[in-house]
């Protein structure tokens, strides 16, 4: 049962939505330079620090105002790879068009509305993460949806914007005035922003939600592994202001985040108070002040660069080339004759291109999943080679291979396992697939002489051993009709 399974979502008047952000496979989205995250020394280091300005309101943001109350100073560690762009010594060059086409590809994904013309936006940023104190983002698309098991959930906006330069340490300069270091490398990466409505009505929904997108982001091309996605909340109860969580790397988190957060507003909301503000989210599910909630004032139109235009042909185009989801993904495997544990191994494993390349030689799909996935790692944990060095010496074309003399019947089923094992071992050209056939009665005698040395093992551990002992010599058919006559 989830954490507060008593509580009334609807009576105590729960509002929520989520904001999902994704980093983008691409190079950086207002220059040509690699999104790379360097561990090595930088080259050089630049020292700032950023002053605060009005947003197109004329007002001064209040969460900018807070930053700049703290009167820190700035280091940036920069590389050969950075570039004038990303030290704002040089404006913004044109938006990466592979980027806006992978977030035109998740807008139709999302069944969301695209916009014909949109302008680039600044967003002030002064705690340091730009170099130019602002964050550039633009609003691709709008009024999208996802269905849910506990309802549909709209999407309010779909944004392409430049990710933050990453925080690497803090320093005690003169005075006790702090020092922020960052380096540059992840600054500019593209990173698609999904905000929905305030239409969620549970924390398990809203963990449904996260997971759903997150599917829909992983069709596309994005960045894999731990600091690529980040999810946000934003909630509120009856009589409480917004209050938006923040730090969600792992969202099995958000229930028990949401929760606590729900009860943290009950005891202000008794008290007759109610704060707006953000909120980091610590592991063990609580969170603490991080800043103030940023409004509208912070905005203001991109001066260097023109209105953004998405023609009927770049929509058409994203639309040729759309991915295709996980479940259809599943269906068509299992259509194929493919079992649920085979078609979840080959999505895991990101091996569906090689898995149909390889069923166009051969139409049997579960010898085609063994020769891809299964036989490999038995080999590797046999002979303890890295699966990695295994897999690659067992590619697309060596599988192939051994597939067509599989189709010609120069090899048999039972062969395979072997025949890949030779290819491991460094017998090349056709050695691996010469099979010297064992006598039908030396066989037998082998077979019995194991299962009597062996007694009381199950069928499949005999076969192992058979196989391992005649190395292909005599067929898997062969051995378990033999091994199955002296275990009955």
């Amino acid at each position: 049962m989830p954490e507060n399974a008593d509580v009334d979502y609807g009576k105590v008047g729960l509002k929520s939505g989520l904001e999902v952000h994704q980093q983008i496979d691409s190079n950086k989205l207002f220059c040509s330079c690699p999104s790379v995250l360097r561990k090595d020394e930088p080259d050089f280091i630049v020292k700032r620090k950023l002053h605060v300005v009005a947003g197109e309101s004329g007002e001064v943001d209040v969460a900018v105002a807070y930053q700049s109350s703290l009167d820190k100073e700035f280091s940036y560690e920069a590389y050969d790879t950075t570039c004038l762009v990303e030290l704002d010594e040089e404006p913004a060059h044109q938006i990466n068009q592979e980027a806006l086409k992978i977030a035109l590809q998740v807008s139709l994904l999302l069944n969301a509305k695209i916009l014909p013309i949109t302008q680039i936006m600044r967003k002030t940023v002064v705690d340091g993460s730009n170099t130019s104190g602002f964050q550039r983002t633009v609003l691709i698309a709008r009024d999208g949806f996802i269905e849910t098991s506990y309802g549909r959930v709209g999407i309010a906006s779909i944004c392409l914007e430049e990710d933050s330069a990453r925080i690497i340490g803090n320093k005690t300069g003169e005075k006790n005035q702090g020092t922020v270091v960052y380096r540059l490398d992840r600054l500019g990466i593209p990173l698609i922003e999904i905000a929905t409505e305030p239409e969620i009505k549970t924390p398990e929904q809203a963990k449904e939600a996260a997971l759903q997108i997150g599917e829909i982001l992983r069709a596309c091309k994005v960045k894999r592994g731990l600091g690529t996605i980040r999810q946000d909340v934003n909630l509120s109860i009856k009589n409480g202001k917004r209050v938006e969580l923040k730090g969600f790397q792992d969202i099995s988190n958000i229930e028990k985040a949401m929760n606590s957060e729900i009860r943290r507003q009950q005891k202000f909301v008794g008290m007759g108070k109610s704060v707006s503000e953000v909120r980091k989210v610590l592991p063990n599910g609580e969170s603490e002040f991080l800043r103030p909630m940023p409004g509208a004032a912070r905005m203001y139109p991109e001066t260097d660069l023109p209105l953004l235009r998405i023609s009927r042909d770049m929509i058409n185009e994203a639309k040729k080339n759309l991915p295709r989801l996980k479940k259809d993904i599943e269906e068509e495997l299992e259509d194929k004759g493919l079992n649920k544990e085979m078609t979840s191994l080959l999505l895991k494993e990101n091996k569906v291109e090689e898995f149909k390349e390889l069923m166009k030689i051969i139409e049997r799909p579960q010898i085609v999943g063994k020769v891809l996935l299964t036989y490999p790692k038995e080999i590797s944990a046999r002979e303890k080679i890295p699966i990695s060095k295994i897999e690659k010496i067992l590619n697309k074309d060596v599988l192939g291979h051994v597939l067509e003399n599989l189709k010609k019947e120069k090899i048999s089923e039972g062969d395979l396992k072997h025949v890949l094992n030779r290819i491991v071992r460094g017998e090349e050209n056709e050695k691996p697939f010469e099979m010297k056939k064992e006598d039908a009665h030396s066989a037998e005698e082998k077979i019995m002489k194991i299962i009597k040395n062996k007694p009381g093992l199950s069928l499949n551990a005999y076969m192992g051993l058979v196989m391992k002992e005649f190395k292909g010599k005599i067929s898997g058919g062969e051995a378990s009709e033999i091994i199955k006559k002296y275990v009955n």
